[in-house]
């Protein structure tokens, strides 16, 4: 009994409960990155097709998704368990679901056919099959066994490169117009808000007959030839023979790719992953977000952190510096203090709304009337944007930066502070001198914690400015480059609208985990980039305690 009162009274239990709640801590994160790497990092490799026969005669070609055991009831009220298979098969044109489960007592056959292919395309998901016979690139190539897959790949490239001149044409056709477009917008929203004279309708009016003649030529040529390619490539085509014996002829240009994976070699499978990533991270999103790239959501998620914390660490470092240089200390500071505080524990959403309602009812309604008048009643800055969704996080994270800028402030030592003004320093000149420098490493913090909440924040999001595909990025090549007033999309709304928006959850959910995994990868290495600059400086600017 002395043993166990006297290792209470040592601390030797407390030590054990904090290293316990250490380890714990520890083994969730663990647990939780785990879980995420393990659901996510898989979902680009190529998986085998297989051939699945049932004791009724159904046939099903797909990938093996998931396994479990159910508990099934017969006529009689038993009760038995019986092992299912939960397989991919793809075809939802066809078939009009994209999983079948089927009980392994009634597979009478499984096996992985060489020649099974897996299509990827541009909509309606996957497709699993055999192929028959497709379009070759010339008619006078000779198709056999042994060159039939790949002059069948050649045709898919003639198909896609005729596919990507049909988009350049077209590119030119809408960039041919863009000035005629403008015009019959600004007379239509003239003849509305009877901004302009009759006179200076006319004038406009004379404008666009002008633009017209001026183009008109070019624009028939540019449409003939786009009919041209829209014809040669529509008979590009491939027949495909599924699973229960159907022939499906569609034209290649709607394959993205297409390939065997029961014949690739490891090193062939390692290859077409890092392909796969590499597409997931630089291409646009397609098939409803389930499929494709995230590269929009990247971009748009990091420029928000960027312009938050642009906007988030001036005011927040200025209120730390008054409330501690130059405030009187008394019952106000004390109740603003108070309000910080609890500022930082009200919900995101209200944040939320506060943007919508301030920054883009009334400032963004104000600067259309102001500076946008000829546009209105189509809003420029009084609709969501990126501008507005980066306020609003910047004013959810105002109070993290503010109260670990006054930590830093309030670990600056007070010898140093009286030292500079005995030397005959301002206010200022010390504070800039010797309070900033110093308390750069606590404000670094602040910039570290208001990254890792704002990258992560999607209520506030969904109501000032992001959207689920964005046709544009806020930043590019058009003058003047950045446009703050376009909406965005982030990864945070990514991940939510693929796992609970998305018409096929059950598919999405492997992209659900990759696109986590890759939210956890850019808010790390943003962390990681404002703990090295905060080293550097508590290294620069260390002082003696002695």
């Amino acid at each position: 009994m002395k043993r166990i009162l006297s290792f209470w009274k040592r601390g030797d239990s407390f030590i054990l409960i904090t290293a316990g709640g250490l380890l714990f801590s520890i083994f969730m994160v663990v647990l939780i990155v785990g879980i995420i790497m393990v659901k996510g990092l898989g979902f680009f490799w190529p998986s085998d097709i297989e051939l699945f026969q049932l004791k009724n005669g159904e046939r099903f070609l797909g990938q093996v998704w998931d396994t479990e055991q159910a508990r099934l009831t017969d006529k009689n009220g038993k009760v038995r368990i019986v092992n299912q298979t939960n397989i991919k098969i793809g075809n939802r044109d066809i078939y009009g679901r994209d999983f079948v489960w089927i009980n392994n007592d009634d597979i009478v056959k499984k096996s992985t056919p060489k020649n099974g292919v897996e299509f990827e395309r541009w909509e309606y998901g996957n497709m699993y099959g055999f192929i028959k016979s497709f379009t070759p690139v010339s008619s006078k190539d000779r198709i056999n066994k042994d060159n039939f897959f790949s002059e069948a790949q050649k045709s898919l490239k003639k198909a896609l490169a005729l596919k990507s001149q049909i988009e350049e044409k077209q590119n030119a056709i809408n960039k041919l117009l863009t000035p005629l477009s403008k015009l019959q917008t600004e007379i239509s929203l003239s003849e509305i808000n009877k901004t302009r004279s009759k006179a200076e309708i006319e004038n406009l009016r004379k404008q666009e007959e002008g633009i017209k003649n001026s183009i008109s030529a070019k624009l028939e040529l540019l449409q003939s030839e786009l009919l041209k390619l829209k014809e040669e490539n529509a008979g590009i085509k491939m027949t495909i023979v599924t699973a229960d014996g159907k022939s499906v002829t569609l034209p290649l240009y709607k394959f993205v790719r297409f390939f065997r994976p029961n014949q690739m070699s490891v090193m062939e499978k390692a290859g077409f992953y890092l392909t796969k990533v590499w597409e997931f991270l630089t291409e646009d999103p397609r098939e409803s977000n389930t499929e494709g790239g995230v590269f929009p959501a990247i971009f748009g998620t990091v420029l928000m952190v960027i312009l938050m914390s642009i906007a988030v660490v001036p005011f927040g470092v200025l209120a730390a510096l008054y409330l501690n240089e130059y405030a009187k200390q008394g019952f106000i500071v004390r109740m603003i203090r108070l309000a910080i505080a609890n500022l930082a524990g009200v919900p995101s959403i209200v944040f939320g709304i506060f943007g919508l309602g301030f920054f883009v009812y009334i400032l963004g309604g104000t600067i259309d009337r102001l500076f946008f008048s000829s546009t209105l009643p189509e809003p420029t800055f009084g609709t969501g944007g990126i501008l507005w969704a980066s306020l609003t996080l910047a004013l959810l994270t105002l109070p993290v930066v503010v109260v670990a800028t006054e930590e830093g402030i309030l670990a600056v030592p007070k010898a140093n502070k009286e030292g500079s003004l005995a030397l005959g320093s301002t206010k200022w000149q010390m504070i800039r001198k010797i309070v900033l420098p110093n308390a750069m490493p606590g404000i670094l913090t602040g910039v570290i914690l208001a990254i890792s909440r704002g990258a992560g924040e999607v209520a506030p999001l969904m109501i000032t400015g992001v959207v689920k595909l964005a046709p544009s990025l806020p930043l590019d090549g058009t003058f003047p480059f950045i446009h703050l007033e376009r909406k965005f999309m982030h990864l945070g709304f990514h991940i939510y609208d693929v796992g609970f928006q998305s018409p096929n959850v059950e598919a999405a959910l492997p992209m659900v985990y990759t696109t986590a995994l890759l939210l956890i990868v850019i808010v790390v290495a943003l962390n990681l980039l404002a703990i090295y600059m905060r080293n550097n400086l508590k290294k620069k600017y260390k002082t003696s305690t002695f």
